[in-house]
Formats: structure tokens, sequence, C-alpha cells
């Protein structure tokens, strides 16, 4: 049996396995067992404009009807597949690190992000998630009584 050293290999999964240890939000209940048999974490840049948060998503190659986006319980959730070489197709390579499967991202919304008007875009590889701010927020001043 011929077995190749694949050092690249290792570096991959080491990264994989930081990349889940220090992601940058805190899961709960269900989300967990879906983010620790995620294959892949897309990079991800989110900014703040006047009117609206700006996700976005490198999800080079991945179907955008692949991609499942929920905002729910002031969190957003994006999820979904790329596909990729099977293990019996990869023969002949001589390096693989493009990473292929499920991928998963949670993210914690502001009280002020609108999430009936929440609308995505997929273009040339990037997913752009435009989430508009309310336009007034609602509060008032609770007088205490004594």
């Amino acid at each position: 049996m011929n077995t190749r050293h694949e050092p690249w290999n290792h570096l991959y999964r080491l990264r994989k396995e930081l990349d889940q240890l220090f992601q940058p939000y805190q899961l709960s209940g269900d989300d967990q067992s879906s983010a620790s048999t995620c294959d892949w974490i897309p990079p991800v840049d989110i900014k703040e404009e006047k009117d609206r948060y700006v996700v976005r998503a490198d999800l080079p190659g991945v179907d955008p009807k692949e991609i499942e986006i929920t905002a729910e319980n002031g969190a957003l959730t994006l999820r979904g597949h790329r596909a990729g070489e099977t293990r019996e197709s990869q023969s002949g390579y001589s390096r693989v690190e493009r990473p292929c499967g499920s991928f998963y991202r949670r993210f914690s919304l502001p009280d002020t992000a609108d999430l009936a008007q929440i609308a995505a875009r997929s273009a040339n590889g990037v997913l752009e998630i435009g989430i508009p701010k309310l336009t007034h927020t609602l509060s008032r001043t609770i007088k205490v009584e004594g």
C-alpha cells in the first residue's frame, strides 16, 4: 500500500479545529450539533452603515439554492453546502485545499435590526445580506412609584 504524507492536510485539520474553537459566537441548543458537524467556515465581513447592517460572506462555488438564511430569536443563521470531489475522484490530485461540504455561521442581531426587511443576494461568489435598521425604536420612560 502506498501512503503519501500530506502535511497540508494536517495543517488544514488543525486550522479547522482552531476555527471551531474560536468562533465569534455562542451557540445553544440544537445549533451546537450543526456547528460541530460543519465541514468548513466561510469568512465573513460585517459592516454597519447609516441605515443598515451588511454581512458579506465568501462562498465561491456555492449554488445560491444551497444557502439557507434564517433570522429568529435575535440571531442570523447562515448555513449551506458546497459540492466537491468525492474521496474516490480525488486520486490524481497533488493537492486538495478547497474545503467542501456543509458550512454554518451564526451571529447575534442588534435590537435595531428590522427582521422583516432582510434581503440577500449572491454575485461572483460573495453573498451579501442587507439588514435594515428600524426607523424608530420603541422606548418610553417608566415612572417609579413609591
